[in-house]
């Protein structure tokens, strides 16, 4: 764990962030442009919050605009500026982002708002008093003190958008591939496979001795450049296929906007078929046609609980483990541990954070 990284802000931190934003009489600062950015303003609207100005890190700032503003070096608005506060508006886990991030909280109050990826809604009080039942029950469940306190950093964080709390609830991604205890006997499934990534790391894991690997990627571009990376891998150990993963087979809407903000709807009509494009969607459970799996990774940009129901045979016969992302939904981190649990009470559920700034690379890992 890195409590070292905590950052008191100069307001209380169980106050949430819009009301904070709300409150100040500084000038608030965007920082970064695009889908996060339009996201977190949109809920601003809402809240009545105005921005005073945008900023980007130096190398990409290069003469854009964004919103009627010209974004700006953090030199430029340290000019402008005595005081302010600047938003966090982008992800990332680089080492060297999330140090910068670091150095400007240092100097100034800095926020990173929760906001969904995919759907609606806010992770707020309200939906904390709404669900009381359901995370109380959470806390009983899983597995270890360490997931407690992980579940309970992490809601502090989405209230009140403190860096430094979300930073505290991090642990480094090795400790949990050791507790999986990963070996060289694996028939892995991979949803949300994108380029091979995932795959290549599983390979470099068991020394690529393994049993069988099925991969899932509905985007055209990142299928193709799969195909590419493994090419030396034979028919008999690989069934790639260019489909999502859903409850049950059928068709669904995707739209490709470039990684996290891709989404799903079963609701295909005319005025949808602009939008996106049809795939082939499949449940887990009619891709392995009742065959055994031993590690499943689930990262299917909103469509985990449907992926999971996809997969309830498997899961209750089998017991594969299962590496779950429980970020991308308001709800996730609450309800999808509940519903592996109603699945198959054996798990063990474990909840970890991984360096990313928002909570982007929060998982469950189910043994």
């Amino acid at each position: 764990m890195f409590d070292d990284f905590y950052i008191p802000m100069s307001h209380d931190p169980t106050i949430d962030v819009w009301t904070r934003l709300m409150e100040t009489d500084k000038p608030i600062i965007m920082y970064g442009m695009g889908d996060g950015a339009e996201k977190i303003l949109a809920v601003m609207e809402r809240y009545g919050i105005q921005p005073a100005d945008f900023m980007a890190s130096d190398e990409f700032v290069r003469g854009h605009s964004f919103k009627g503003f010209r974004v700006k070096k953090l030199s430029e608005i340290e000019e402008l500026y005595k005081d302010f506060i600047v938003v966090v508006c982008f992800g990332s886990a680089l080492p060297e982002v999330m140090d910068h991030i670091m150095q400007i909280a240092g100097r100034h109050e800095t926020v990173a708002p929760d906001v969904p990826v995919i759907g609606e809604g806010l992770f707020d009080g309200d939906y904390i008093s709404d669900h009381e039942f359901e995370i109380m029950k959470l806390k009983t469940i899983l597995a270890d003190e360490q997931s407690k306190r992980c579940l309970d950093i992490l809601m502090k964080y989405r209230i009140s958008g403190d860096i430094g709390v979300l930073r505290s609830s991090e642990s480094p991604k090795d400790e949990m591939l050791e507790m999986l205890n990963i070996g060289t006997d694996e028939t892995y499934v991979d949803l949300g496979a994108y380029d091979g990534d995932t795959i290549e790391e599983f390979l470099r894991l068991t020394n690529k001795r393994f049993n069988k690997i099925y991969a899932l990627e509905p985007d055209r571009r990142s299928y193709t450049k799969l195909r590419r990376r493994l090419y030396y891998i034979s028919g008999a150990l690989l069934t790639a296929k260019n489909a999502a993963v859903w409850s049950s087979d059928t068709q669904l809407m995707f739209w490709n906007k470039a990684g996290r903000s891709s989404s799903f709807t079963a609701n295909i009509s005319e005025q949808t078929k602009g939008k996106g494009y049809e795939t082939e969607a499949i449940s887990v459970d009619s891709l392995l046609g009742g065959k055994p799996a031993t590690l499943i990774k689930y990262d299917v940009e909103g469509a985990e609980r449907e992926a999971l129901l996809g997969s309830a045979e498997t899961i209750a016969k089998y017991k594969p483990r299962l590496i779950v992302s429980v970020y991308h939904r308001v709800g996730d981190m609450i309800e999808l541990p509940l519903l592996v649990h109603e699945l198959n009470p054996d798990y063990k559920i474990y909840m970890r954070h991984h360096p990313y700034i928002p909570a982007w690379d929060t998982n469950i890992y189910c043994i």
